[in-house]
Parts: C-alpha cells; structure tokens; sequence
C-alpha cells in the first residue's frame, strides 16, 4: 500500500482534482486454505460526485468529475459497480442515477449497498436487497465493511469477514439472504458476471477488432511504398499526395466527389447557389431605395458595385470551407506537418486569387459603365420603341 502511494502520489495525487488514473494489479492467493481459479479484473475506483468545491478544487470540479465517469461507464463493454450507502436514500444514489443514464435497462449495472450496519434502528435494506425497489437485471449484494475505528484498531481482513458473515446470520431482515450476501459472495459474483459479461460481448468485440484491423491493413497498404530514408521515393510520395489534394478540390467545386455533403449545399453547388439565387435577390433589395427616385432601364451603379463586393467576399467563405473539407483525406490527414504546410499555401493563394477577382469585378463594371451599347440585343426592343415614336 505504501509503495502504491508512494509511487502514485507523484503522478495522480499532484493535484487533488487530477483526472488521471493508475492501474491497480490485485495478485489472488488462496482464500481460507481454498484455491481458486480467478480472472484478471481490471477494475477502475471512480471517485464520488463532488457538490461543493473545497480547497484549491476548481469550481467546476463536479462537472469534470462527472465527465470523468462517463467517459467510462458509457462502454457497451464495461459493467458497472453502483456502490450506495444504506443509510441515505437509494433514490438520490448519485452512482445509480449515473448508471441508469448509460443504461437505462440495467443490463450492465450491479449493485452494491454498504453500511448496513450503520442504517438508524428499525429500519433495514430488505427491499433494496431483494431487488424489488429499483430493480437491476444483475441484482445487489449488501456488503459490511471496515469501519474507521476498525482500522485504526489494526482489526484484519480475516477478521472483518468473520464479522460481516456473523452480522448477516444474526440480522432479522437479512438471514435469509446470507448466503447471497458479504463480500466473498460479491467477488465470486463479479468473477461469474465478468465471464458471462465477456462470452455475450466477445463476438461483436471480435468482429469490430477485425473490421478495424482490415482497415488499418488497407491504409498501411497505400505506405508500403513509402521509405523515409530513400529521397526519390519521399518526393513520389509528397508529388503523388499533393495531385490527389488537387483532383479532391476540382471534384469537390464540381460535386462529384465520394464525400458529398447530402444535408446542405456544399463546394460548386453553394457558389453556384450565390451567383444564381442570391446574387439576384441582393441586387433588386440593395436597388429598392431608389425605385421610385430614379427612372431608367438601368440597375444604380453603386448599388450593383456594393452587392458585387458583397458576393465576392462571400465566396470566401464556402471556398475555406471547401479547403478545409478537402483536408480531411486521409493520406494528408497522416501527414500533419504536410497538411499544415498545404492548408497555409493554398490558403495564401485563395486570398492572393481573392483580391484579384475583386479588381476583375469591379474593372468589369467600370467598363459597363462607361459605354452603354444599345445595339445590343437587350436593347433591341427599346430601339424599336423609338422609332415607332420619332
């Protein structure tokens, strides 16, 4: 125990919300003079719930604690260990409570109920233990342990299971279920749930365990051919990672890409939808103000300049965001420093690009603006309108 600590201490018990854990190994030696064939549990203590702060805890320490919980006892794979006291109320149970948030059934979730010896006179846990109050598909097991005077009197394991087993023999409410409970019977039940837990679970295991091994042999596939000690075959690589970046993005503008996003528009189909939906619609509300002031066949030129700026700059947004889709290929994705490199160019060049469109845009609406040609076929209706008139 000491040595435990000792080397612990430095690691999880630096600071006194650490969310750190450490591995336990318990070694099994014969018990009562009775050798028996054990598995190897690999159980995780999880602290309580924490209400109120104290110390240099932080102020969210329950928040982070409950995270901390949950992190585990969500596992499909793991059972869980709701240990409650006696004496408080099993429906505030903040461990049950958690339990039946991940599983809701009680398919996974074996209950622990402690300190019957320390439940006010007249009143027992029979109902609880019975399973009949919150019942739980693998029941509870009521447990009597060391009290702190017991330890401080140097009172031994042996010792404190005699105990336990005379408290349930005597107990009115609880000799009847001796034989179930005390906690030789809840080892003995966590070594029969873990192997019925781990036969029920182990095919579907397997069959993960596989599925993502015939992934990983498909990836590492595609590196084979990669040897970071051989230049010619480094620059192979990068140049061949590098085209298929650029045959992703040209597919993702044109939408026929194998990662189409079918919730919302994304890519081509989104500045498409700019140009041809939006666009307009900008146009005729940014002229509105000046319908009934100015009379002609012609959109006002500040007006079209500032909505023409204003669809530029949006075209920003879904080509960033199509770059940073396209950064999620997988051979980029395994190469961080490359992808960042890549991101930060390409990036650059989107904005370099930007600006020159921009001087296009508006370069475009000056020459529009200094000749009016109204021989153009949109003008010839016009034309005629005059001469019928002249």
């Amino acid at each position: 125990e000491n040595e435990m600590e000792n080397e612990d201490c430095g690691v999880t018990f630096r600071s006194v919300h650490s969310a750190s854990y450490f591995f336990l190994r318990v070694y099994s030696i014969a018990h009562y003079n009775q050798s028996h064939t054990m598995l190897n549990l690999t159980l995780i203590d999880l602290p309580g719930i924490t209400k109120v702060p104290v110390g240099d805890q932080p102020a969210d320490i329950e928040h982070q604690i409950r995270d901390m919980i949950m992190q585990f006892i969500c596992r499909e794979s793991c059972l869980i260990l709701a240990v409650t006291p006696a004496n408080t109320d099993l429906a505030n149970s903040d461990a049950l409570k958690l339990a039946k948030d991940v599983d809701p059934q009680g398919q996974r979730t074996i209950g622990v109920i402690t300190k019957l010896d320390l439940m006010d006179e007249g009143t027992d846990a029979r109902d609880v233990l019975e399973n009949k109050l919150l019942p739980l598909r693998r029941g509870y097991i009521g447990v009597v342990n060391r009290s702190q005077k017991d330890i401080d009197g140097k009172k031994d394991i042996r010792a404190a299971l005699a105990a336990e087993r005379k408290f349930f023999l005597s107990h009115p409410a609880y000799r009847h279920i001796a034989d179930s409970m005390g906690t030789p019977h809840l080892q003995k039940v966590l070594n029969q749930q873990l192997t019925n837990h781990i036969r029920d679970t182990l095919p579907a295991f397997r069959s993960k365990l596989q599925s993502q091994l015939l992934s990983l042999d498909r990836e590492a596939e595609e590196y084979r051919q990669y040897r970071p000690d051989d230049p010619s075959r480094k620059t192979k690589a990068l140049l061949q990672m590098v085209q298929q970046f650029s045959v992703d993005f040209e597919k993702r503008i044109e939408g026929s890409g194998d990662q189409v996003d079918t919730v919302e528009l994304s890519g081509g189909a989104k500045i498409n939808r700019i140009f041809h939906e939006r666009f307009p619609f900008e146009l005729v509300k940014a002229s509105e103000p000046d319908t009934e002031t100015v009379t002609g066949l012609f959109t006002p030129d500040m007006a079209f300049e500032a909505i023409v700026k204003k669809q530029v700059v949006k075209i920003k947004e879904p080509c960033i965001k199509l770059l940073i889709l396209c950064f999620l290929h997988a051979q980029l994705d395994s190469f961080p420093c490359l992808r960042e490199e890549t991101e930060r160019i390409v990036t650059s060049h989107i904005r370099d690009r930007e600006s020159k469109a921009k001087e296009q845009v508006l370069l475009l609406i000056d020459v529009q603006l200094a000749y009016i040609n109204t021989n153009h076929e949109d003008f010839i209706g016009f034309a005629k309108y005059v001469q019928i008139f002249a």
